[in-house]
C-alpha cells in the first residue's frame, strides 16, 4: 500500500493541528511559561538538526550570512506549504516575512497564543543562526508579529559592525516595516516546476518533522509521564476534531471496522510506512516517523491517541487494540 496526494494532505493537516494544539494545551493546562519553554526547545532542536544540512541542500552555502539565512527561511518554509516572502537590501541585511494565515497557529488558534510563546520560536531558531555559522555579528530584528495584530511576522537578518551580546541576537522594534515583496524578483527553486503530488509529499514531511521534534522535546522538559499525559490529551482532541476532514480527504464514507482500518492504513502509508490491511486489522512493519527519535517508545501511546480519538467519531461502538513489538505494530479494530 502506498501513499496518495489526499493522504499526504490529511497527514499534513493532522500533524499541523497536533503541533498547534499541543502549544494551546500547555498554555491552558499549565501556563504560558511552559508553552514558551516548549516552543524554544522544539525550535532549537529543529535548528540544530536541520539548519546546516538545509543550507547545503538548498545550495545557499556560498551566499553572505544574512542573505543565506533569510533565503533559507524563505525556501524551507515555502516548500512546507507556508506563505513566505523574501526581500534583500544588501549583502548584510535581508528580510523574511510570513504573511497570514500563519501555518503554525492555524485558524482561530492564533487568538490563544501569547506574545512570548510566539517570540520563543525566534529565540530558538532565528537568533541561533549566527552562532551556528560562527558569525558573532549576525542577528535578527523582528519588526512585526501576527499574534500582536500586525499584518504578518516579519524581520530581517543583519550583520552588525561589531560582535553582539547573546541578548542582542534577537531584537524587537516597532518603528520599522518590511519593504514590499516583488515575486518577480524573488529567487526560485526547481520546486516551482514540481508536480502537485511531489509538493504535497514535501509538505507532509515538513509536518511530520514537527512531530519528530515535538515528542523528545516534551520528554526533556516535563518527564515521560507528564509529557505523555499532555501529548495524549492533545492527540485525542485533535483526532476527534479532524476525523471528518481526514475521512473526507480519504473517501471514507462507511462506519465499519474495516472502513476505519482502511483509513488508518491510508494515513500510515501516506507517512511512508509499510502497511498491510486485512479486514479490521492494520499491520505496520517499521516506524519511519520515529526513526532515530529518542524516547519515542515512551510517547507511543500518547501519539496513538490520535487514532483512538478518530475512532470515537467514526463509530463509538468500536475499540482499538494495539500490539507493538519493537517497530512491528498491529492495530485491531473490533467491537
Amino acid at each position: 500500500m502506498s501513499g496518495t496526494p489526499s493522504g499526504y494532505k490529511a497527514v499534513s493537516r493532522l500533524y499541523n493541528a497536533l503541533m498547534t494544539g499541543l502549544v494551546l494545551t500547555l498554555v491552558t493546562q499549565k501556563d504560558a511559561e511552559a508553552a514558551r519553554r516548549f516552543v524554544f526547545t522544539h525550535f532549537r532542536r529543529q535548528h540544530l538538526e536541520k539548519f546546516r544540512d538545509g543550507l547545503t541542500k538548498l545550495g545557499l552555502d556560498h551566499l553572505p550570512d544574512a542573505v543565506k539565512c533569510a533565503q533559507y527561511h524563505y525556501f524551507s518554509n515555502a516548500l512546507g506549504g507556508v506563505k513566505t516572502e523574501y526581500m534583500p537590501e544588501s549583502d548584510r541585511k535581508a528580510w523574511v516575512r510570513y504573511p497570514p494565515p500563519r501555518w503554525i497557529w492555524s485558524g482561530a488558534a492564533i487568538c490563544g497564543i501569547p506574545r512570548e510563546v510566539n517570540e520563543a520560536m525566534l529565540h530558538g531558531w532565528h537568533g541561533h543562526n549566527g552562532v551556528t555559522l560562527g558569525n558573532p555579528r549576525l542577528g535578527f530584528v523582528c519588526t512585526g508579529e501576527t499574534v500582536n495584530g500586525d499584518p504578518g511576522l516579519e524581520g530581517y537578518y543583519i550583520e552588525y559592525d561589531k560582535d553582539i551580546a547573546p541578548d542582542e541576537r534577537v531584537r524587537f522594534v516597532h518603528h520599522e516595516h518590511a519593504p514590499p515583496f516583488d515575486p518577480a524578483r524573488a529567487p526560485a527553486l526547481d520546486s516551482a516546476s514540481w508536480p502537485e503530488e511531489r509538493l504535497l509529499k514535501v509538505e507532509r514531511s515538513y509536518a511530520m518533522e514537527y512531530v519528530r521534534s515535538m515528542l523528545p522535546s516534551m520528554v526533556e522538559l516535563f518527564g515521560a509521564e507528564e509529557a505523555a499525559h499532555l501529548v495524549g490529551r492533545t492527540a485525542r482532541l485533535i483526532g476527534l476534531q479532524y476525523y471528518d476532514e481526514c475521512a473526507s480527504l480519504l473517501g471514507v464514507g462507511g462506519h465499519s471496522a474495516s472502513d476505519f482500518a482502511r483509513m488508518l492504513g491510508a494515513l500510515a502509508a501516506s507517512q511512508g510506512e509499510a502497511v498491510q490491511i486485512d479486514g479490521g486489522t492494520v499491520t505496520q512493519t517499521g516506524f519511519r516517523l520515529m526513526y532515530g527519535v529518542t524516547n519515542a517508545h515512551a510517547m507511543f501511546d500518547a501519539w496513538n491517541a490520535l487514532w483512538t480519538g478518530m475512532l470515537a467519531v467514526h463509530n463509538r461502538a468500536l475499540k482499538i487494540a494495539v500490539e507493538r513489538h519493537g517497530e512491528h505494530i498491529v492495530w485491531r479494530i473490533e467491537p
